[in-house]
Formats: C-alpha cells, structure tokens, sequence
C-alpha cells in the first residue's frame, strides 16, 4: 500500500501519519490551506512530513475562502467555546470541505502514484460532521472507483473512523508522537486557547486514556468543568 495521508497537522492526523508509517504505508503527506483561521496548523504538518520522512504537498485552495460562508473556521464568525457535544459546535462546519479536500487528494494520488489516501476522521465526529460519517466514507470511495474506472485502483483509508479520540490518544502513546508537535486549537493563538472545543476535545481525550498532555493551555482548567456537565468525563 503506498498512502496519500491528509494531514492538518491536529493530533488525529499526525498520528495517522505515524500509524501508516508504523505499518510501512506512509509514502507521502497532503494538506490544504483553505484560509482556516488556525492555519498555523499547517507548520506541524510540514513538521511531520519531515519527521517521518516523506513528501509534503500543499494545496492553496484559499481561492475559493470567501465563498465558504457560516463557518466559523473561514469567516467572520466566533469560535464557540465549550464542550465539543454543544449545538453551537455546528458552526466550525466548512461547507463540502472533506468532500472536496478528498476529491482533490484522489486527483493527486493518482497523478503521483500514489494507491491509497488515508484520513483521520474518528467516531466522535459523527455526531457533528456528516462527512466523518462511516456511510459517507463508503459512498465517497464508490463514487471515486467510478470516476477512476478502468484506470487507477485507489482505495480509501479511514483506520480510526469506528474509534474514539482517547483511543487515539492511546495510538499517539503508543507511536511516540510528539504531541507537543500537533495543533487542534480553533482559534489559532501562540499557544492553545483551552476553551474552543477542539481545546477541550484533545484535553478530555488525553484525561480518558490516562495519559499526560504535554500541550500548554491558555486556560487549563475549563475543559474539565465543560465535561462535567456534559457528563462526559468526572475525574
């Protein structure tokens, strides 16, 4: 298997890079800039492309920005703060962006030769986002062996997609990936904000698996309020 890794530079996707690389996979890393307000995020995946040894390819997609509207990711909107389960989480919802990175990632795949692209979506983006959904995953992959009949076999991998994020929190342990070197915060500060609910995800998910988070929070103590009254995490 030669994969294609999507790779923002969060903890999920870095440690798919390394879970791939761990299995011999990994020949090469993709990310997209699409004007995130967080795109320091990108810095981290350079950083693992060059950890792990394998091309880094970016992709500016940051043409078609203005037009993704109502994101709180790609417009003029407020991060929401608090538990990831919250109903305003819906607003870092970038129209189309997995069907679109993908689409783009199997275009590249099959002009470098690549036979597989992997992303990182996980079971407890379910809920959220319909595009890290196990039947959106299927459908996409037999949409891409139509659009690819009869001329290039590229499979699509989603190893941590019936997972919870402590489970890869436990996978990124395991790997030895340098969790200090992985960027999830929203809002895109000099260090993570602690209150977004990427913060409060990463930091909930480390808590769950019993593993140390070495990442500096601007506020380190709010996610474990948010997740108490969630009922998501009493510790």
């Amino acid at each position: 298997m030669k994969a294609l890794a999507i790779v923002s530079g969060g903890l999920d996707s870095v440690t798919l890079a390394a879970f791939l690389a761990h299995h011999e996979q990994l020949k090469g890393i993709l990310s997209f800039n699409y004007g995130q307000r967080h795109k320091k995020e990108l810095q981290f995946a350079a950083a693992a492309a060059e950890r792990l040894r394998v091309p880094h390819i970016l992709i500016d997609l940051t043409a078609i920005t203005p037009y993704l509207k109502g994101s709180a990711l790609t417009d003029n909107v407020a991060v929401p703060e608090g538990h990831y389960a919250a109903e305003t989480m819906k607003q870092t919802i970038v129209p189309n962006r997995n069907s679109i990175m993908l689409a783009v990632a199997f275009g590249v795949a099959a002009g470098q030769g690549y036979n597989a692209v992997a992303m990182a979506i996980h079971a407890g983006d379910h809920f959220i986002y319909p595009d890290c959904r196990p039947d959106f995953v299927e459908m996409f992959e037999r949409m891409e062996q139509k659009a690819m009949e009869g001329m290039w076999d590229i499979k699509l991998l989603t190893p941590f997609v019936t997972i919870t994020k402590a489970d890869i929190a436990r996978h990124a342990h395991t790997l030895n990936v340098p969790i200090a070197e992985t960027w999830s915060c929203y809002k895109g500060g000099a260090i993570h904000c602690g209150r977004c609910g990427t913060c409060v995800e990463r930091r909930e998910a480390f808590a769950l698996a019993k593993i140390d988070d070495p990442t500096v929070y601007e506020d380190s103590t709010f996610w474990l309020e948010e997740c108490r009254k969630k009922g998501t995490f009493v510790g």
